[in-house]
């Protein structure tokens, strides 16, 4: 595969529209007849990636520590510490995702229980990969886009568990974690990045593999997620091909949000 003209040890696939040159992603300046390279495009423009917008990730933050602390008020950790049930309190069972309890009514079990986790290790590795995704794409979209992903995501996998195992007792924030891995996939995509060359690709069928062999994980509740953030994600890269506005990529997010909160009632 041929390499970046500007940087021999980048192999990229696209090429300037003018000169032919082959460019990687930080090269590339969108044109109305084609990415072009620096050079052809009159200036040495930087081209914003995934992670060159230096903005400060707080949305990912304040969603870490919701997590935490829902964590650690409904008793789970104390649970898995003591090795028993015996810590766990009455609240994690009222806001877990149970298929009777939300067709009784109990619709906010469908997000609640994203908050909630069954113990330390579970938290732990949620945690550290919504920090990093949260590194990745909240600065390519900002606080408020990037919050409507995480929800959507998280109700996508919501329905998901609902659609494969109604009556089970499900928590975490997999399902949503799982939607802003598939949000990322298609957002490199869209930006000249392959997936598959960056470990984004590898990652993602790690984690459904896991999914399927280790026990007592949600496998509705990740695909679900999976799902539904990569939706969400095309259509706001559709409609942020429209304009640079926040309305129309919010709206996708919410248009997901509410098929599946729809489908989770329906189906629970």
């Amino acid at each position: 595969m041929a390499t970046c003209y500007r940087h021999p040890g980048r192999e990229t696939g696209v090429s300037c529209s003018n000169c032919g040159n082959p460019i990687c992603p930080d090269c590339m300046t969108a044109t109305p007849v084609g990415m072009r390279c620096p050079d052809c495009a009159g200036k040495r423009q930087r081209v914003t990636t995934l992670r060159s917008v230096h903005v400060d990730p707080i949305a990912t933050y304040v969603l870490i520590g919701i997590n935490v602390l829902m964590f650690l008020g409904s008793g789970a950790g104390g649970g898995f510490l003591t090795g028993s049930n015996s810590g766990v309190s009455k609240t994690f069972f009222d806001l877990a995702l149970w298929g009777p309890g939300v067709a009784n009514g109990e619709w906010w079990r469908i997000i609640t229980s994203g908050f909630l986790h069954s113990g330390f290790l579970h938290i732990a590795l949620n945690m550290y990969i919504l920090y990093w995704l949260g590194q990745m794409i909240e600065p390519a979209l900002g606080h408020l886009r990037f919050t409507a992903l995480y929800f959507a995501s998280l109700i996508a996998g919501s329905f998901g568990a609902l659609l494969l195992s109604p009556d089970r007792l499900t928590v975490g924030a997999s399902g949503a974690v799982f939607g802003l891995m598939g949000a990322a996939f298609v957002m490199q995509h869209a930006r000249g990045i392959n997936p598959w060359q960056s470990g984004l690709g590898p990652v993602i069928l790690f984690n459904l593999a896991f999914s399927f062999i280790v026990p007592n994980i949600s496998i509705g509740g990740h695909l679900g997620g999976l799902v539904g953030g990569t939706l969400a994600a095309f259509l706001m890269e559709r409609a942020a091909g429209r304009g640079r506005g926040v309305a129309l990529p919010v709206a996708a997010c919410v248009a997901v949000g509410a098929v599946a909160f729809a489908g989770s009632l329906a189906v629970a």
